[in-house]
């Protein structure tokens, strides 16, 4: 079908405009909502439609559409866009590379799972909590499949398909008059979340968190468990962005060859890593995946491009042209974010400090400086190697560069979180400032 589709959109472009790119899109997908212990919200839904980019005369036009009989307007419609846009000769579409294959990103339980299921699943999730003595706030259940067919007009054609199974859950516990409210999630290409460990982990960070005090305001060594790290992370990634760098909105412009993070960490943007919930063949453009070294032993090796900032720049695409469905044009974003340590820390060697869990407001952060001053939640003090009393509202403030420089990686599971691939984290000398 999708073929059938692209063969439509291609006879309707061919012959008037230099050059084309067609991107069908077919998705599939469950979602669930509770509210509380309650389900609010289940549906069931498929998706298809075409996205069509065309240059003539160094200009490009774009049009989209999900309706199938209107492909030859849409068609139409990306040609008479062009006349909206001033020309630019960096504008080209991908050219034909050797295909790579990727592992471990398609699970046939998809096809076989229906609304009922997913509904219990989330059912049992949410009851396990129960019996732990926890309240649900809320919680989601997703699963997806998703195929797509990008074609253009230097001979690249390249079908790509994977699906994805997500799950999160939001729980509060009230002891004595005190509140502690606890999130975390799953996800996976493969249906084989633990809904139950996942429950387990929650009520006991809730359970974990009730009781709180204060901690005196000073610097101290901070682990990021994860949703911390990558609340911080988000605004040191943007600064890889090769457009920001070459509009001047990256600190990191100029810094290629220089060291800018812990000589221990290497950081890698990998779209073939095996089930990686970025993983596919090629980009939304067609420029087949690829490993780029962002940084490499604590060097600064590279940005990320798409191919229009790269030919504005002069350098190759890192396969970074990401699109989030058929109605969207390509814009950079990473992939799979592998965060490696040649090295790591253990929780024992921290003498006093502090860990927690997520942060509140790192998108406050200063994307170009790097500043920021966040909320710890759910934090714990660490004394003599040890996580001891749940901390009351904290602030922790400092520079995300600066950070990156002495950062280390604690010797803990490796998780996916979206783009993020990582260990907890270890900063030191982070000003913690305490509060009643």
């Amino acid at each position: 079908m999708i073929y059938e589709i692209a063969e439509i959109a291609k006879k309707e472009v061919e012959k008037n405009c230099d050059a084309y790119e067609i991107y069908v899109d077919e998705s599939k997908s469950i979602e669930l909502d509770s509210r509380k212990d309650e389900l609010n919200f289940a549906k069931e839904e498929i998706d298809m439609g075409v996205g069509i980019r065309v240059i003539k005369d160094n200009k490009q036009g774009f049009a989209f559409t999900s309706n199938l009989d209107k492909i030859a307007e849409s068609a139409s419609q990306a040609i008479e866009n062009t006349k909206l846009n001033k020309a630019d000769e960096n504008y080209s579409f991908a050219e034909v590379e050797k295909i790579p294959s990727v592992k471990k990103v398609y699970d046939k339980k998809f096809n076989e799972l229906n609304l009922d299921e997913s509904v219990e699943f989330l059912k049992n999730t949410i009851s396990i909590v129960g019996d732990s003595g926890c309240e649900v706030t809320g919680s989601g259940f997703s699963a997806s499949e998703g195929r797509s067919l990008i074609i253009n007009s230097n001979g690249v054609s390249i079908e790509d398909e994977g699906t994805g199974f997500g799950i999160g859950l939001s729980v509060m516990l009230e002891k004595d008059g005190n509140i502690a409210t606890a999130f975390n999630s799953q996800s996976s290409r493969f249906f084989d979340l633990d809904g139950e460990r996942l429950a387990n982990e929650v009520c006991d960070l809730a359970k974990s968190s009730i009781n709180t005090k204060p901690i005196e305001t000073n610097d101290y060594s901070v682990v990021l468990d994860y949703y911390a790290a990558i609340g911080l992370l988000q605004t040191f990634l943007g600064a890889f962005n090769g457009e920001n760098v070459m509009r001047g909105r990256s600190i990191l412009k100029d810094k290629i060859n220089t060291e800018i993070a812990n000589p221990t960490l290497t950081l890698t943007d990998n779209s073939l890593l095996e089930k990686g919930m970025c993983t596919s063949k090629c980009d939304g453009e067609g420029s087949v995946s690829r490993k780029t070294d962002l940084i490499k032993d604590g060097i600064l090796n590279s940005f990320i491009y798409d191919i229009y900032n790269a030919n504005k720049e002069g350098v190759e695409t890192t396969s970074n042209g990401l699109r989030g469905s058929y109605y969207s044009t390509p814009m950079i974003s990473p992939t799979n974010l592998e965060f490696k340590f040649s090295e790591m820390k253990n929780l024992s060697e921290i003498d006093k400090g502090v860990l927690t869990t997520s942060v509140l407001g790192a998108h406050t952060a200063n994307p170009i400086s790097g500043d920021f001053s966040v909320e710890a939640s759910n934090a714990f003090k660490i004394e003599n190697g040890e996580l001891t009393d749940p901390i009351n509202k904290a602030m922790i403030s400092g520079n995300i560069f600066e950070i990156m420089k002495k950062v280390e990686g604690i010797d803990s599971e490796i998780k996916q979180y979206g783009s993020y691939i990582i260990p907890k984290l270890l900063v030191h000398d982070l000003r913690v400032v305490g509060q009643n």
